[in-house]
């Protein structure tokens, strides 16, 4: 275990109390000599150096974000905009806190060769002290479960913006064994996540591949995403709607492709229909539900939610049934579309779903028909229809007029078999990665809070 266990009932000294919050004294237990714990402070000094916003242009600098994982990335800023705030740098080797993103382990180490990187006030920049700490041991000690976990039991403040305050994550104590124990555990880690990255980077590479198999077949050259600027001209007989984005080049260039192949529109080919869900439905008075949320581009359903029928969300309509296929209309870009197995028959999705029970044709294979809709040019048709803001999305008409290219059923039938068995030798590849580094994160886990040797991971 990584923390003390504490029960139901316990007692803590008067002196030690400082909050009123029983996680707070939910402890990380170190099995190292207490010579070697030294407060965060000790290793690293605060730097705040600030601009001078007079001699730099806000289009030389380069700020950035810190995702939960502890990676960083450039933000890409409006060149017609800049921050009012006042700008710190950082440079290479440095460590960037998040401050209100602390409690969720948003610390990284800045990368050789960024140059120019600078922060707001909501970030915290420290200059490691290299003869005592090793930046990349101490941000895989950041990324460890048991030590953002801490974290997390202490953050304080109003609901809705608690942080960890900075003077008490200095204050944390932590191992500080030697450099060299320090780079051991670097290096363990760095080759393990190397070598699952490669995998992760090959799985990727395969989904996307596997899509374009579809394209290459029909010889479909898509090109990139391409906004039409200043005024342009359409032929009468094309204009469909007064929306400039509906005409980008690419999806005029996809639509004139798809015109000259041998296609069907997705509404000749799905049986589209609704159907409400009742009461008699479910006598144990609850059904699982399906949100967008649960459906995956790559794993189709993945999740449910139980839910009382007495507290159904308003927009729970749609009763589902084994061998049905479900499309996201809401964001379908994301590709978030499914046929129900088994396992989801009489469950209950959320009206974000167009439903159909079947095929009009028997000419037409469905998970053929799935694999060309989560294709770019699939998927290019769906945005290109959609309306909305913040909720994009494609109404029944709309979808019903995304073309599809039908061969003969049995080259249907080849391909799909083609790629389920591709699919099913790199997700067993991935799986036992992933098994793997399961592993391999436990160790650095065991390495850090001093349960294992380094020798021994």
């Amino acid at each position: 275990m990584a923390d003390a266990t504490i029960l139901k009932a316990f007692a803590v000294w008067f002196s030690q109390l400082e909050r009123w919050d029983p996680q707070s004294f939910h402890k990380i237990v170190w099995n190292w000599p207490s010579d070697l714990l030294k407060p965060i402070k000790s290793f690293l000094e605060i730097r705040k150096e600030k601009v001078d916003r007079t001699k730099n242009k806000f289009t030389d600098l380069q700020p950035i974000t810190i995702h939960f994982d502890g990676s960083i990335d450039k933000r890409k800023i409006d060149g017609n905009k800049e921050y009012r705030m006042d700008l710190f740098r950082a440079y290479p080797g440095d460590i960037i806190v998040a401050k209100i993103d602390l409690k969720n382990g948003a610390v990284t180490i800045v990368p050789k060769n960024w140059v120019n990187v600078v922060v707001t006030s909501h970030f915290a920049v420290y200059k490691p002290d290299l003869n005592n700490i090793i930046p990349q041991y101490f941000h895989c000690l950041i990324q460890t479960p048991f030590f953002k976990n801490y974290l997390w039991r202490n953050k304080v403040g109003a609901e809705g913006r608690k942080e960890v305050k900075l003077d008490f994550f200095e204050n944390i104590k932590i191992p500080r064994p030697t450099l060299p124990i320090q780079q051991k555990i670097v290096d363990y880690w760095q080759k393990e996540v190397g070598q699952f990255q490669a995998i992760q980077g090959e799985t990727e590479k395969f989904r996307n591949e596997k899509y374009n198999e579809l394209l290459k077949y029909y010889r479909l050259k898509l090109i990139p995403p391409t906004l039409r600027k200043g005024a342009f001209a359409i032929e009468w007989p094309d204009v469909y709607r007064w929306d400039t984005f509906f005409y980008r080049k690419d999806f005029c260039n996809l639509e004139k492709q798809l015109n000259a192949a041998k296609c069907e529109d997705l509404g000749n080919i799905l049986n589209f229909i609704s159907r409400p869900w009742s009461k008699k439905n479910f006598p144990e008075g609850k059904f699982e539900y399906i949100e967008i949320s649960s459906v995956d581009k790559e794993h189709g359903i993945t999740s449910t939610k139980t839910v009382n029928i007495s507290n159904a969300p308003s927009r729970a309509t749609t009763l589902l049934k084994k061998g049905d296929i479900i499309l996201s209309t809401t964001r379908p870009y994301l590709g978030a579309f499914a046929i129900v197995s088994d396992a989801y028959d009489n469950c209950v999705c959320t009206s974000g779903f167009a439903l159909a029970d079947g095929l009009k044709s028997n000419q037409v294979d469905k998970e053929y028909l799935l694999y060309f809709l989560k294709s770019d040019a699939g998927l290019r048709q769906m945005e290109r229809y959609m309306t909305g803001g913040l909720y994009p999305a494609i109404v029944q008409d709309e979808l019903e007029r995304i073309k599809v290219p039908i061969p003969d059923l049995t080259k249907q039938k080849e391909f799909v078999k083609k790629i389920k068995e591709a699919e099913s030798k790199q997700t067993l590849k991935f799986k036992q990665a992933d098994t793997n580094f399961a592993k391999v994160k436990q160790n650095i886990e065991a390495a850090i809070l001093g349960q294992k040797k380094v020798g021994e991971i």
